[in-house]
């Protein structure tokens, strides 16, 4: 998986765990670009869990919340287990107003 502009990669072992991470905005101008590089790696044959550290994610709208849904069906419909890890404030506090929570695995609070 080679590391873009948008999405950072590392295979982590030999199992197929890759960590994909993203930084800065996921606005409606990269949301696009982060579903299919997430979906490319997830479809590469080398992936079987696919943990997206969104810890440096500062900002993210309704349609990258709907990008990394996106994602994560077609990582499914490969096999591919996508979880969020380490989500920041904007992004956990997005998931719940948006009530995806049980979607990314993130436990729900009030």
């Amino acid at each position: 998986m080679p590391n873009d502009a948008v999405v950072t990669y590392q295979q982590v072992d030999a199992d197929g765990l890759v960590v994909a991470a993203l930084a800065g905005e996921m606005d409606l101008d990269r949301a696009d670009a982060v579903r299919d590089s997430l979906a490319a790696a997830a479809a590469s044959g080398e992936c079987r869990y696919l943990n997206v550290d969104v810890s440096e994610v500062t900002f993210i709208d309704s349609y990258a919340l709907g990008a990394l849904v996106s994602a994560r069906n077609t990582a499914a419909s490969n096999g591919v287990s996508l979880t969020l890890t380490n989500p920041s404030q904007p992004v956990r506090k997005a998931i719940q107003v948006t009530g995806l929570s049980h979607v990314f695995g993130l436990p729900a609070t009030t």
